[in-house]
């Protein structure tokens, strides 16, 4: 018997398995040692892996399944007054705590009350009543205690705890929660809520003991976003990459395209309302090009990375700017990452997916004799790591890939010419990794065109010129701009940028970036906007 919580979906990582018998201990990712069984209770297992959670007999064989994608779970045995034994996952997707209980043969699954934070990791508490705790540990050492009971879920308390932990697991006849904090060491909180809040370390990292030299910081000009998009509804690591699509009559009604990489793909109008969602799963990168010549007339579409499938997935934008999905496209990649996407000269669409393994392929996005759509592949390279932030210079025919840990690399975009990368800018002082987003500013007039690259490990937007020998002209970061209640930009993925008019503000052209932490106030990610003028005015650009 095969279920499933919501839409099914594979795993995606590395699988995890625990056998559970029950009075045995287990390890996992965030996993605890199990609470001792009760007499006579049945010696049932639990295994997480890439089809899901599966219900194991003595022998190993399955009795029951839950299709959930899942990284973080936790388990516990049978108890006093507990004759059941207990799994909580994090539904990788929704970023949500799911319960799973064997009641004999079978497991019944239900959702848990949604976080208000995002959840690093998760371990579950048999206390000495026999009742069943939870933690869950936030990315900025923000956490609650829960109490499950048959009835109801309930927050006990709430803690200061490790940032950014790695791991948590409780010892349940010592009732201590222990949490590794990377690069510090190994910490224990009482999980007693009736004592006071105290931690220890009892373990120290020797990488928290090594002296690291401190990154150059640049003095970059700090300009605040003008708007911002609603939030996306995913916490945790959810938004990604955006595009922008260009009314053909009226800039201002043009579209910001961005990605849910939990959940779907996003509309919004250049005041950062949501104007549609197009649920079709993990998406992570998305690009968009108007006037493709193809099936006898002209085209704007859209391409994104379907991480489920390893697909590339193809959208049509109407001349209002609705958004409605076309065909999906497969690719022989084994997980699938970023894209970008190119015009040739006589108006083709060429894209250029890559993997997370340094493959880069070349397609051609065509209809084919019979009318259905296809991607042709015309050509592969292989960077050394994993790639996936690149754009297309249509007016040099030159493609730049983003090596997140190396730098920026550019090549000839057309298909018949070898593919032979040359680096452009590598990681160093002024650019950090992670290299994320990158973007062309389109000159306008006769006037230069630049690259924009997203340098996430600093916080920062460089700029260079979009010719050899690609000279850095500066960086900036974006900040927060108190007046209208808009947070700044941190940690960015993706990065668009437009030189169309779009009116207003954006009359020189649009930037917009992803933010990686959303405050004024806390929430799930969302996308930023800053007017290309400036830019232009703080860099002194032409």
């Amino acid at each position: 018997m095969t279920r499933s919580i919501h839409s099914l979906c594979r795993i995606a990582g590395a699988a995890l398995s625990l056998g559970l018998l029950l009075g045995a201990s287990a390890q996992a990712s965030g996993a605890n040692t199990a609470a001792p069984a009760t007499q006579g209770a049945p010696a049932n297992s639990f295994k997480l892996d890439k089809a899901g959670l599966h219900l194991l007999d003595r022998q190993g064989r399955e009795l029951d399944r839950l299709k959930l994608r899942a990284k973080r779970w936790d388990q516990r045995g049978a108890g006093p007054g507990q004759p059941e034994s207990v799994a909580v996952l994090l539904d990788a997707d929704r970023g949500r705590p799911v319960l799973v209980r064997s009641q004999g043969q079978v497991l019944r699954a239900h959702d848990l009350p949604e976080p208000g934070f995002q959840v690093e990791a998760l371990c579950l508490h048999r206390d000495p009543q026999g009742l069943l705790h939870l933690f869950l540990l936030g990315e900025e050492g923000l956490s609650e205690q829960w109490l499950i009971t048959e009835r109801e879920t309930r927050v006990l308390r709430r803690l200061s705890t490790a940032l950014a932990p790695e791991s948590c697991q409780v010892d349940d006849a010592r009732q201590v929660l222990q949490v590794q904090e990377p690069g510090v060491g190994h910490w224990e909180y009482s999980t007693e809520v009736e004592d006071k809040p105290q931690r220890r370390l009892v373990k120290v990292s020797k990488a928290s003991t090594a002296k690291a030299a401190a990154p150059k910081r640049y003095d970059w000009p700090v300009l605040p976003a003008s708007a911002q998009t609603d939030p996306v509804a995913r916490f945790g690591d959810a938004a990604d990459d955006p595009a922008i699509w260009v009314h053909p009559q009226d800039g201002s009604l043009s579209r910001v395209l961005g990605t849910n990489k939990k959940q779907g793909l996003l509309v919004y109008d250049l005041q950062g309302r949501e104007l549609q969602l197009l649920d079709v799963g993990r998406i992570n990168n998305v690009d968009v090009r108007q006037g493709i010549q193809t099936g006898g007339r002209n085209r704007d579409l859209a391409l994104a990375t379907q991480r489920d499938e390893n697909s590339l997935l193809l959208f049509d934008i109407d001349a209002q700017g609705k958004v409605s999905e076309l065909a999906r496209l497969p690719t022989d990649l084994k997980e699938i990452y970023g894209v970008c996407l190119g015009r040739t000269p006589d108006g083709q669409l060429d894209a250029f997916p890559n993997d997370k393994d340094g493959r880069v392929q070349h397609y051609r996005i065509e209809l084919n004799a019979q009318g259905q759509w296809q991607a042709r592949l015309l050509r592969a390279f292989k960077l050394a790591s994993q790639p996936e932030g690149c754009v297309v210079h249509e007016a040099e025919q030159r493609l730049f890939v983003g090596e997140e840990k190396h730098g920026i690399w550019a090549l000839d975009a057309r298909a018949d010419i070898p593919a032979k990368p040359q680096m452009v800018m590598p990681v160093g002082s002024a650019l950090q990794a992670d290299v994320e987003g990158l973007a062309i500013y389109q000159g306008r007039d006769g006037k230069p065109s630049y690259l924009v690259a997203s340098s996430q490990g600093n916080h920062s937007y460089l700029v260079l010129d979009a010719r050899p020998p690609f000279a850095l002209r500066g960086g900036f970061r974006i900040g927060i701009n108190a007046g209208l209640g808009i947070d700044g930009a941190s940690e960015t993925d993706g990065l668009e940028v437009s030189s169309a008019d779009l009116g207003g503000p954006y009359r020189q052209g649009l930037l917009v970036v992803q933010d990686g932490h959303k405050r004024l106030p806390d929430g799930p990610q969302n996308f930023k906007y800053l007017p290309w003028a400036d830019v232009a005015r703080a860099l002194k650009l032409d």
